[in-house]
């Protein structure tokens, strides 16, 4: 008796972790979508990562190039896709201490590159959304990365 409620158990656990990854992969499908439509409508060209981030290198720069472990600051503009600006500023941080989404793309740019990152919002706040960032929002910035400690 014992093992088939271990048994049933398992397979509850298995299964509810098979429908948050569909979900997942179902969102990441949408927002590709999203995202090349936003490309093709403002005739952009970008690059993409497996996971789904897209970017656009205006300018590589010439300094060091981040790895997780870095220290950076950054001048950045965060946008929704329909154009609401959410945020901007300049910041210092550690990579660990950011979106997904900013862990893989900052780390594409050297020490006084710029250019734009397309993040999925799985690769951002996901279903969660935040203040300003509605649930399952595509993000878009613009960045400066400044200097690399």
């Amino acid at each position: 008796m014992r093992n088939l409620l271990t048994i049933l158990l398992f397979i509850t656990f298995a299964l509810s972790g098979c429908k948050k990854e569909d979900s997942a992969a179902a969102q990441l499908i949408i927002d590709k979508e999203i995202i090349e439509n936003y490309l093709a409508d403002k005739s952009l060209t970008a690059q993409s990562t497996s996971s789904g981030l897209y970017y656009i290198i205006t300018k590589q720069g010439t300094g060091v190039k981040p790895t997780i472990n870095s220290q950076v600051t950054v001048n950045y503009t965060g946008k929704l896709v329909d154009g609401t600006q959410f945020d901007s500023g300049t910041a210092s941080f550690p990579l660990t201490n950011v979106i997904k989404g900013w862990q893989e793309g900052i780390p594409l740019f050297n020490a006084g590159g710029n250019g734009k990152l397309f993040i999925p919002s799985g690769l951002a706040y996901g279903s969660a959304g935040r203040p300003g960032i509605p649930a399952n929002s595509v993000l878009i910035f613009d960045v400066y990365l400044i200097s690399v400690q």
